[in-house]
């Protein structure tokens, strides 16, 4: 079996001496600590920091760190990515990174709310970490929105974490129950 994704979304522009980038560090690390694979932007702030955070635990092996570029140039990214994957699509790309098993958003504007959406769009298991500048605490212990994802999952909604290791336990948990390919995507027209 494949190991599975999971997708880190957050800004680029975060600082390296912010408590989001040590959180992010931290995550990262937890994801491969707990035999997943990353998946980022593959640019700095957030990404970088997730990245490195997952070369950093002594479960890592090389191709564990999947970077979704913006650009054609696969040499712009941060130094932790080991598969840089150009996308020429700009912040289109962030449906891709989106499309993990699951997407962890640890702070983010816009494009990462836009992962956020995306991934909720696509049934996607999501936890957004608590106490940290952006979208993920914005979000953090609601839905996106109305609809009904999976009627099996009650609770169905961006699972608040304020650690890496709660982000995990959330993750270990629930990803089981976020991954049935039976049941389809389908859209309801309101009249």
């Amino acid at each position: 079996m494949r190991r599975r994704i999971i997708a880190i979304a957050g800004s680029s522009r975060t600082k390296r001496d912010s408590y989001e980038y040590q959180l992010a560090f931290e995550v990262g690390k937890a994801i491969i600590d707990n035999g997943y694979r990353l998946q980022t932007g593959g640019l700095s702030g957030i990404m970088e920091a997730a990245s490195k955070g997952a070369r950093s635990s002594e479960k890592y092996k090389e191709g564990d760190i999947i970077g979704i570029l913006p650009g054609f140039d696969a040499n712009i990214c941060n130094d932790y990515v080991d598969i840089a994957i150009p996308t020429g699509i700009d912040i289109y790309r962030n449906i891709i990174v989106a499309n993990a098993s699951a997407v962890i958003a640890v702070s983010g504007g816009a494009g990462t709310l836009t992962e956020i959406g995306n991934a909720w769009a696509l049934k996607k298991l999501i936890v957004g970490m608590e106490g940290t500048k952006g979208w993920s605490s914005k979000l953090a212990g609601q839905k996106v929105d109305d609809r009904v994802r999976y009627p099996n999952i009650p609770e169905d909604q961006v699972y608040p974490a304020k650690t890496a290791q709660e982000a995990l336990e959330v993750i270990n948990k629930y990803i089981d129950l976020y991954q049935d390919p039976h049941i389809p995507i389908h859209f309801e027209l309101k009249k």
